[in-house]
């Protein structure tokens, strides 16, 4: 599929924009996305838009005395102030603003996990390590079934990736 607005790179990019119950997609190329995104911007910021969902975080039994003294005590940053200008001070913040970030990120993502891109060197390791966990939890399902045969099988195949994983680091 080529890209809806230089119709020469293919579209890699896919937008649904939903207005008054109209649907309409838009299907752009990396370069096209990057203008229409720096535009998009322009217009509305990101910015604004994370202050203005931060507004519903509040825990409900938190006043809003107790969410304003909420500070990160490494760079000073208020909650109030993060709301304001929708940017973290530092990677502290993420600590101090924990309880009110996870149920922004949550509905801004879908997940307050990450799921997407890593670096390629970090992927692989993260890969083995969630492969190695896989396999523990199936070890466990196998040991609460009672299918002791597979349990050896998966428990072996753990202390294989394991061996590789400790033979690579040495």
């Amino acid at each position: 599929m080529l890209c809806n607005i230089c119709h020469k790179n293919p579209a890699t990019v896919h937008l649904t924009e939903i207005v008054d119950g109209q649907m309409s997609e838009l299907h752009l190329c990396e370069e096209c996305a990057r203008e229409k995104s720096q535009a998009m911007e322009q217009q509305f910021g990101l910015s604004d838009l994370l202050a203005g969902m931060a507004d519903f975080d509040k825990p409900k039994n938190e006043t809003s005395a107790m969410v304003r003294a909420v500070k990160c005590p490494n760079c000073g940053l208020t909650y109030v102030d993060f709301k304001k200008i929708g940017k973290l001070g530092c990677g502290e913040c993420y600590d101090a603003f924990r309880k009110y970030l996870g149920p922004l990120l949550k509905r801004i993502h879908g997940s307050t996990q990450h799921t997407g891109k890593s670096p390629l060197k970090v992927t692989k390791v993260l890969k083995k390590r969630m492969d190695i966990q896989e396999l523990h939890n199936r070890l466990n399902k196998a040991i609460e079934t009672e299918a002791f045969e597979e349990a050896a099988k998966i428990r072996d195949q753990i202390k294989e990736l394991e061996k590789k994983e400790a033979g690579k680091k040495e």
